[in-house]
């Protein structure tokens, strides 16, 4: 169905939203940058990031330097602190003015949060949760591919008669860009009043998880537990695997729903994705709700007492057996041998 009153050749150009938290671009910036950056070079147009923020505008160059053609800085004390109507009436301004053909957002809290808003304001469809992302340069027409019907089916998505094209993407499902220091680009500083900016709400304070001990986002190591462990004692053996290896704590799905660690943890479908260099995955099936959210993983090491279940099968490393006796043996091998490096020094 075309959207009514849109004539689709006025859309040029790709949006990222530059998603901040105090002054610090999120990481999934840089990753939408780099698939923005291709599908944009695939249309023929530019890329360009867009930044909401309070003292904000010295992030412009970084945006630029990360494959940003252009940067949109929208700055006012308003938006020191993230809400949903102010930031959703700001954006919703300039993608009516500007019309861009495609805009992209992090799948995060807070992309989950106000990308809806935006699109229904401007009438157009929005694809949650993507994948994979993909343009032809005839249609222009974006395609976005997601998980559904619990992650056992990838539907791709496409919205042709529509006005933006919109998607939130997924954490680590791309590389990030690359800096090339002093690269060239254009910085515009949109002016906004802001008393025609709906809020409705005010911002009281901030309250930090107490339970994230580790962000997934820079982990390079990851251990994760499953039902395989039996019960919430057995995470003690995961926790102390993690901490000699300097590793952020996982979980499946199943061990987050029974109460053994908080749902923070939970890696998968509706958890975290997350791509680190060492996944180890103990005791945990691998469904394919938890297995989207973590195959992306340079190395993926399975334990587990079946060596028929999905996990073992996409393991570069699978360890058949009883994981109550492989990990401690796994645990004293690496004491051991920094005790041997210890008394080398």
């Amino acid at each position: 169905m075309q959207q009514p009153g849109v004539d689709k050749n006025l859309y040029k150009g790709v949006w990222v939203y530059a998603e901040q938290r105090r002054g610090e671009v999120s990481s999934i910036v840089y990753e939408l940058l780099n698939e923005g950056k291709r599908l944009a070079e695939k249309l023929g147009t530019i890329l360009s990031a867009i930044l909401i923020g309070s003292n904000i505008k010295s992030k412009a160059q970084e945006l630029i330097n990360r494959g940003a053609d252009k940067v949109y800085v929208c700055e006012d004390p308003i938006f020191a602190e993230f809400q949903d109507d102010p930031y959703s009436s700001v954006l919703t301004q300039l993608i009516e003015k500007e019309k861009p053909e495609i805009v992209l957002m992090g799948a995060t809290n807070m992309g989950r949060s106000f990308a809806p808003r935006i699109a229904a304001r401007i009438r157009t469809g929005l694809t949650a949760d993507c994948i994979s992302l993909e343009v032809d340069p005839e249609t222009r027409n974006l395609w976005q591919t997601r998980p559904a019907f619990g992650g056992n089916i990838m539907a791709t998505i496409l919205t042709p008669g529509h006005r933006p094209q919109m998607s939130t993407v997924r954490h680590k499902v791309f590389k990030e860009a690359k800096t090339e220091e002093g690269r060239k680009g254009e910085s515009v500083e949109y002016k906004i009043d802001v008393q025609t900016l709906l809020n409705r709400t005010k911002f009281l304070g901030f309250i930090k998880d107490a339970n994230a001990a580790m962000n997934f986002a820079v982990a390079d190591i990851i251990v994760s537990g499953g039902r395989g462990l039996g019960n919430r004692e057995g995470f003690k053996l995961i926790k102390e695997l993690a901490e000699l290896l300097g590793a952020a704590i996982g979980a499946s799905r199943a061990a987050a729903d029974l109460d053994w660690i908080p749902h923070s943890h939970q890696i998968g479908q509706t958890g975290k994705t997350v791509s680190p260099k060492v996944y180890i995955a103990c005791g945990i099936s691998g469904q394919i709700q938890h297995i989207v959210g973590m195959n992306s993983s340079d190395i993926i090491i399975a334990i587990n007492k079946d060596a028929a279940c999905p996990m073992m099968q996409i393991a570069t490393y699978a360890l058949e057996g009883d994981l109550h006796e492989i990990i401690p043996c796994i645990i004293k091998e690496i004491k051991s041998s920094r005790r041997g490096y210890e008394s080398c020094l």
